[in-house]
């Protein structure tokens, strides 16, 4: 499986050494060896691996990759191929985007959105193929909380985007003053009419970045 290459594995290396991430671990492989698992095994860690520690200026949090086939590519809400199905909260997003800052976006691919410093982080890294939330509270939510945990005592400001419920748990992590938290519902077609649309975190996002002055990110 995937390895993490950059500043995160200093920070996380002790809590790869807790016997629930070994659990996790053994758990994980089995499935992977038996099992059609998302993303692909090089693709686990991509979003730590493509938004290091000292590049991380926002974090927009999912909850389980996507689990269709060629979706799912390690980043929160992405999609790693056109041949995938377009996910229809990936499709709200986009709504959004053109809505508050303008910009017509085709690419549903978001790593450029990640290498500009959007830690675009599931709270849970693996799924079962045609199994939403398969591999929830199998440890994976103890290693994603230590990432916000230790974004948290970032001494730069963080932008924290949290869409839904699941999301917003995590605002108990977040205690330094120095972050800032964008929320909403979710985007999902279920409840984006009931204040996603409208709530325009993108320029939100710019405007706190440019107010710490920050290099505001680059959308489309």
């Amino acid at each position: 499986m995937q390895t993490i290459t950059n500043d995160w594995n200093d920070l996380l290396a002790g809590e790869q050494q807790k016997p629930y991430f070994h659990e996790l671990m053994d758990f994980v492989h089995k499935e992977y060896a038996e099992k059609e698992i998302y993303p692909p095994e090089d693709k686990v860690y991509n979003a730590l691996n493509t938004t290091s520690f000292s590049d991380t200026k926002v974090v927009i949090l999912g909850q389980d990759p996507y689990h269709g086939p060629n979706q799912a590519h390690g980043l929160s809400f992405s999609v790693a191929s056109t041949d995938a199905k377009f996910p229809p909260s990936l499709r709200n997003i986009f709504k959004e985007l053109e809505s508050d800052v303008g910009v017509v976006r085709t690419d549903r691919d978001l790593t450029d959105w990640a290498e500009q410093g959007v830690l675009l982080l599931n709270t849970v890294l693996t799924v079962e193929a045609k199994k939403a939330a398969s591999h929830q509270k199998k440890g994976w939510e103890n290693f994603t909380n230590k990432v916000i945990e230790q974004l948290n005592k970032k001494d730069e400001q963080v932008i924290f985007v949290l869409w839904g419920g699941h999301a917003q748990k995590k605002e108990a992590l977040i205690t330094n003053p120095k972050h800032k938290i964008i929320k909403s519902v979710h985007p999902s077609p279920l409840s984006a009419y009931n204040g996603f649309f409208g709530s325009k975190p993108f320029s939100r996002i710019n405007r706190y970045l440019s107010d710490a002055g920050l290099q505001e990110i680059i959308w489309g």
